[in-house]
């Protein structure tokens, strides 16, 4: 299932919502009628949450099925309280914690941002439960913002070029495709929201660009 959605009349809604085939985080003042379109088309259990009083949660966190990388902003206490079916949680105190820009996984592996230090890249690994490499997308360093992906497939931006894709697609274990989306945004990991389950996409998304995303992640 895909559908169109905007988010505190944002078309970029990968900013503000992070999700997994069981778990979707969403800021706490969406409304409920978007929540509900959410429920029904990722089909997991939602959590609203802030970050540091943010709502940037697409930008703050990054999840795959063994764990949950978030700014440190007191947020991990908050995180521990609710019910993540097991995940390992790290919270980054960093300059470069905005997790969900800087590091894009799934369940066989995760790339991120090339500035991490080693130290923090270990911890990402162990938290994730997958290789971890530092790397950019068509020379962006902020590697989930320019990406999406799930456990079906990967859609990156059209600037990306064939041994980028190649190589993406071998890290990661999934068929990956260039794209746009929200009339012509490279920025898919702003754009889209998606899990195994469905796939939202930004108001502006054009209905071929629809048809790309849909193929790539469906």
């Amino acid at each position: 299932m895909i559908k169109k959605i905007s988010i505190l009349n944002s078309n970029f809604i990968g900013v503000y919502a992070r999700t997994w085939n069981d778990i979707t985080f969403l800021p706490v003042n969406i409304s409920e009628e978007d929540e509900n379109i959410f429920k029904e088309t990722l089909k997991t259990e939602i959590y609203k949450i802030s970050i540091g009083n943010s709502f940037l949660i697409g930008s703050m966190l990054s999840m795959n099925s063994n764990g949950i990388v978030v700014a440190d902003h007191g947020s991990d206490e908050l995180l521990k309280s609710l019910n993540l079916n097991g995940r390992n949680i790290l919270s980054i105190n960093n300059k470069l914690n905005a997790a969900g820009n800087n590091i894009i996984a799934n369940d066989h592996a995760a790339l991120i941002h090339k500035s991490f230090p080693d130290s923090i890249k270990k911890k990402i690994e162990d938290v994730l439960g997958v290789e971890t490499v530092k790397g950019s997308i068509a020379g962006v360093k902020t590697v989930g913002s320019v990406a999406v992906l799930n456990n079906r497939g990967m859609l990156v931006t059209s600037e990306a070029d064939e041994d980028e894709i190649k190589y993406l697609s071998d890290l990661f274990k999934i068929n990956v495709k260039t794209g746009t989306a929200n009339f012509g945004s490279n920025y898919v990991g702003a754009s889209i929201i998606a899990n195994s389950n469905g796939i939202l996409v930004g108001e502006a998304t054009t209905s071929i660009e629809l048809g790309r995303i849909d193929d790539t992640l469906s």
